[in-house]
């Protein structure tokens, strides 16, 4: 048989145990993570949190797939056409190099400002036409109207 991914549904506030004791069950899993910084009256503190609530990729085989249910706080696999959801390795891979290089390369505007119009010149979104939505110092936030979702990213090499 071969290995595919699949999405456990998870308690939520789980994501991380669940998939630190797949992991020391040996198994593949992965949880993509954000760090935020939170901040409360007396102190900053960076944490991490699941950037998909509730859920988690395995890789395993078909034959395998019970062995979760062994690890407290995992409800179910997801389902499609009543059958288990399987993931593409190639979309898990996207997701990976997503949560790790989260720069807009380049953007195709000299002056950016909210409002604008612009082009991705590089990276995961090459050539997708987006509108910039908000614009710090060193973060933008663009709208890709094509693909329906806001990107938070730090700038880097903007022309």
């Amino acid at each position: 048989m071969m290995e595919q991914w699949y999405v456990l549904q998870v308690r939520p506030g789980y994501e991380k145990k669940v998939a630190e004791k797949l992991k020391n069950l040996k198994m593949e899993v992965y949880c993509p993570l954000l760090k935020q910084v939170r901040i409360w009256s007396d102190r900053k503190k960076t944490i991490e949190t699941p950037l998909i609530r509730s859920y988690v990729f395995i890789r395993c085989e078909e034959q395998e797939r019970t062995i979760a249910f062994s690890v407290p706080g995992v409800v179910r696999y997801l389902f499609w056409l009543g059958k288990p959801a399987k993931v593409r390795d190639e979309e898990i891979r996207v997701l990976k190099d997503w949560m790790e290089n989260d720069t807009v390369d380049a953007i195709a505007c000299s002056r950016l400002q909210p409002g604008a119009h612009t082009t991705i010149r590089k990276g995961l979104w090459k050539d997708q036409d987006a509108i910039v939505r908000h614009l710090g110092r060193t973060r933008v936030s663009l709208v890709l109207e094509d693909l329906g979702i806001v990107v938070n990213a730090k700038l880097k090499d903007v022309v």
